[in-house]
């Protein structure tokens, strides 16, 4: 598809949800906390000052940082990443063709930017950062599970990069040899098919695979990764690529319209797909050896918001947008930017399928729906975050510029948002919500492995801020 086209298909959804508004939307600087706040296991607190919002806005009340405009963009849920070692963060900057490089203090949960190159990679190695060839358009970034390697989409230029990390530092660079990125046609980089606006980029448990969702292709490629040099290579045929449509050798799946959500299970047996434009989530059994998708048999390969032949019928998944399995895998939990909502499944640990939790336990809606919870501040929710403790979950809305705060369940799954200002925080006007810093736009956080501070990235502010969480109950 042409870029006009892909841009006109974003524009359709900004439209969907609001978007033109956001600029227009207060942030507030400089919030306090109540005196005798009392806090319970996974509620949020911003650090306070510049060490809880770090901006290349110049924005009052937030750290100053390079290489960061324009963070976790509309179509990136993904853009933040933490290493396994806790050491550092990762965030992909799309009006900066960036990513920036943060160091991570891990008992005080601050970030500070290495200076030079050791700070950032940007693909014309703009603000003194690293050059990357192909990193136009960056919305999403992944790190394997060893800590080597660092992955990322190019929107603009239909690529996915491939970095050497450096364990001691966090610098990147990016592979050499033409390993370094792989694009449907872009001179330096080695030939990939189903890469049509990627999205989303994750990496297996075992380290052993990528896979790529592709917004305007409708596809999800698959590459092997070489352990030992971090290089991505793509198997020929139908091991290399799931796609909607017959074309370019990949294998055909159902209801795979804009994959903008991607992940695997813990298990590595299984990978889920949220597809906005079919508005559904896709299991896909994987091959642990080769890394190749197979799409689960009918009807327990898809699940849709409304009915479709060779699916099951789910609720509230209208622009199915992130998607993310418990540690434990149990459950799955899938954001929907256009039902705004959060919906809860249940995970077959053998076969991996899912089941929508029954009645309000399936889902929370932001305006009041028969059958599901209310969710507070749930404007246009995008990315997830759990907690390893597996204790919380956290949704970021890109049109409420709100972090809401969830209780899990840890025996049936289900999840509650906190009361009152515990759940839901934010930088625009909003009832019984907790006011902070740098929030405008956000759509993408991760928790650290110590599960001590989650980390949030905002468009809007171009901003990634910084939060204390409660580990005690």
């Amino acid at each position: 598809m042409a870029l006009r086209a892909r841009q006109s298909a974003k524009r359709a959804l900004c439209a969907l949800v609001s978007l033109a508004a956001l600029g227009h939307c207060a942030v507030a600087l400089g919030a306090s906390k109540p005196a005798k706040q009392r806090l319970s296991l996974g509620a949020l607190v911003q650090l306070q000052g510049t060490a809880g919002c770090l901006s290349d806005e110049r924005r009052g009340g937030c750290a100053h940082v390079r290489a960061l405009l324009g963070p976790a963009p509309f179509l990136g849920s993904g853009a933040v990443a933490i290493s396994p070692d806790g050491r550092n963060l990762y965030v992909a900057a799309s009006r900066s063709d960036s990513i920036a490089v943060f160091r991570r203090a891990q008992a005080s949960g601050m970030l500070t930017q290495p200076s030079g190159t050791g700070g950032c990679v940007a693909a014309a190695g703009a603000s003194g950062c690293g050059r990357a060839l192909g990193l136009y358009g960056p919305n999403s970034v992944a790190i394997s599970p060893d800590g080597r390697n660092v992955y990322a989409t190019s929107l603009v230029t239909n690529a996915v990069d491939a970095f050497r990390r450096n364990p001691a530092t966090g610098a990147l660079i990016q592979l050499g040899a033409g390993a370094g990125c792989l694009a449907a046609a872009l001179p330096g980089c080695a030939v990939a098919r189903a890469l049509d606006a990627p999205d989303v980029v994750t990496v297996s448990p075992d380290g052993r695979s990528v896979y790529v969702g592709s917004f305007a292709g409708n596809a999800v490629a698959v590459f092997a990764r070489n352990s030992s040099t971090g290089a991505l290579s793509q198997p020929e045929g139908a091991g290399g690529c799931v796609a909607a449509a017959a074309g370019g050798g990949c294998a055909l799946a159902t209801a795979l319209g804009a994959p903008e959500g991607l992940t695997v299970s813990p298990d590595g047996a299984s990978v889920y797909v949220a597809a906005a434009l079919s508005n559904a989530v896709d299991v896909f059994a994987r091959n642990t050896s080769t890394g190749a998708l197979v799409q689960s048999a009918q009807p327990s390969g898809c699940i849709v918001d409304s009915p479709l032949l060779g699916c099951t019928t789910g609720l509230w998944l209208g622009g199915a947008d992130a998607v993310v399995v418990s540690h434990d895998d149990r459950s799955v939990y899938v954001t929907s930017v256009l039902s705004n909502s959060l919906t809860t499944f249940t995970r077959n640990s053998s076969t991996g399928q899912l089941t929508q939790q029954p009645g309000t336990s399936g889902c929370l809606v932001y305006v009041l729906a028969v059958g599901c919870s209310l969710g507070r501040a749930l404007q246009a929710p995008e990315g997830l975050a759990l907690s390893a403790d597996g204790e919380s979950v956290y949704t970021m809305a890109f049109s409420s510029g709100a972090i809401d705060v969830y209780d899990r369940n840890l025996e049936s799954g289900s999840v509650m948002q906190k009361p009152r200002s515990a759940g839901c925080l934010t930088s625009n006007a909003a009832p019984d919500c907790t006011p902070d810093r740098g929030l405008a736009g956000v759509s993408s956080a991760a928790v650290s492995p110590d599960g001590r501070y989650l980390y949030a990235a905002a468009f809007g502010s171009s901003a990634v801020t910084v939060f204390k969480r409660t580990t005690e109950r």
